[in-house]
């Protein structure tokens, strides 16, 4: 589960409202982006929660970003999307979705959180401006 439409959403609107000149309405990125107004409300103001925009009420109100997209990491982005971390194998979620059943005994269980460690790793160092034009 690394990447959803959420994620996705989350990127292309961080996008768009980077490029705005002044703040932009849910409204607006969703008929930019061709993205359903409730999903991307939800989105966004989850991307508010976390700090990554503010909102502007008003007339002249909408979503801006609260700081500069070098000071965004990727990983705080999808974070604020989809709810959690994002989690490359779903034993590292539950430990009930075990595949093997054997939690606590995997042999493969220290190579998977070595593993998890690097991509969060990744995604911690990876800023929003290393991925935007």
């Amino acid at each position: 589960m690394l990447l959803t439409r959420a994620s996705e959403y989350a990127l292309l609107s961080l996008n768009a409202i980077r490029k705005s000149d002044k703040p932009i309405g849910a409204e607006q990125l969703a008929i930019e982006l061709n993205i359903p107004k409730s999903f991307l409300a939800k989105i966004l103001q989850s991307l508010a929660k976390a700090d990554i925009l503010e909102s502007r009420r008003g007339a002249s109100g909408g979503f801006f970003l609260s700081k500069e997209i070098s000071q965004i990491s990727i990983n705080s982005i999808i974070q604020a999307a989809e709810g959690k971390a994002p989690a490359v194998f779903n034993c590292f979620e539950l430990a009930d979705t075990c595949p093997s059943g054997t939690v606590g005994t995997c042999a493969i269980f220290p190579f998977l959180t070595n593993f998890q460690r690097k991509i969060d790793d990744f995604l911690d160092g990876l800023m929003l401006s290393d991925i935007l034009p």
